[in-house]
């Protein structure tokens, strides 16, 4: 199960696809944010998800919340990812998994990240989150509904 909502995001530091290295508390300090995790760049659902945040980005971006897409991909991958698919937010690289563990995203046998999305408020507490690894292109509507709110 996904980390439930009003507990305290778990802190980070991973390798973005804009070359800088992204931590939670330092670089989105007093920032709402969204964080969806997801399995594998290239793979049909993985891509639908990540275009559906990309159609939806001006929605994020006119409320001044960041999207970030992390899985266990590398940087190289998730950087031809980005162009391939013209995704207008970063990709994080979290090749140990020790993130995914973290946010409860990972499939414990298999150590592949699951399909959630948490939205986290300016205090980086857990504000809502969608689980579902069917439900690609739900993710990004499911965050805009609970900022409507």
């Amino acid at each position: 199960m996904a980390l439930k909502k009003g507990t305290a995001a778990p802190d980070f530091n991973l390798p973005a696809t804009s070359d800088q290295t992204i931590t939670l508390s330092k670089d989105l300090k007093g920032k709402a944010v969204v964080l969806y995790f997801y399995p594998k760049d290239f793979t049909p659902g993985c891509t639908a998800e990540a275009c559906e945040f990309r159609d939806q980005f001006e929605g994020f971006r006119d409320l001044d919340i960041p999207i970030f897409g992390i899985s266990r991909d590398d940087i190289p991958t998730h950087e031809k990812f980005k162009k391939a698919h013209r995704l207008p937010f970063d990709l994080l690289s979290d090749s140990s998994g020790k993130v995914c563990k973290a946010y409860d995203a990972l499939i414990p046998l298999i150590k592949m990240p699951k399909r959630v999305t948490y939205l986290l408020d300016e205090n980086h507490q857990i504000a809502g989150v969608f689980e579902g690894m069917f439900e690609n292109k739900a993710h990004a509507q499911s965050m805009l509904k609970l900022l409507e709110k």
